[in-house]
């Protein structure tokens, strides 16, 4: 079970958060506990890979990317090596997502990371752990747009859709 999703930017402040459990029942405890929890996990090589930590009898998992922070917390039972690849998952989908990954471009496309964060934990469970940008894709883009500005697994679905239309019409 994943406790909280965590995108913060080089200040601590909040990008996209997503909380999964009520060990946080106010806005002020979570706002609290992000603080606490940037201040803690400033270290420089996080930026090349994942670092874990306990915090307030929480597994944290975290990377940085030029000015984002990303966090995933799961409880003091839970498998380390799962929060990584959550966190790996979640990382790689905003990387494949963005065409540069910063706070900028992340503000910009605020919706495509929080259905991200949907389509890999819905209520603290686990859905996904692979990169999932191409699902985010297909459900993000344009019904409407011409097949030729399609990827091939988006063309298929907007041919399948057409198809269905049809044959229950």
């Amino acid at each position: 079970m994943v406790k909280s999703i965590l995108l913060l930017d080089s200040e601590g402040k909040r990008v996209a958060v997503k909380y999964y459990s009520d060990d946080w029942p106010t806005n002020n405890a979570k706002l609290a506990f992000e603080k606490s929890l940037f201040t803690k996990t400033m270290k420089p090589n996080a930026r090349t890979e994942a670092e874990i930590t306990m915090f307030d009898n929480y597994i944290v998992i975290y990377k940085f990317i030029q000015d984002l922070h990303f966090f995933v917390t799961g409880g003091d039972d839970e498998n380390e090596l799962i929060l990584a690849s959550v966190l790996q998952g979640f990382f790689d989908s905003v990387s494949l997502l963005l065409s540069t990954v910063d706070k900028r471009e992340a503000l910009e496309n605020l919706d495509l990371i929080f259905l991200c964060l949907d389509e890999i934990v819905e209520k603290g469970m686990i859905l996904e752990t692979d990169a999932i940008a191409g699902k985010v894709a297909i459900n993000s883009m344009d019904p409407g747009a011409p097949l030729s500005e399609q990827t091939i697994s988006q063309a298929l679905a907007t041919a399948r859709e057409h198809l269905t239309r049809t044959l229950f019409q």
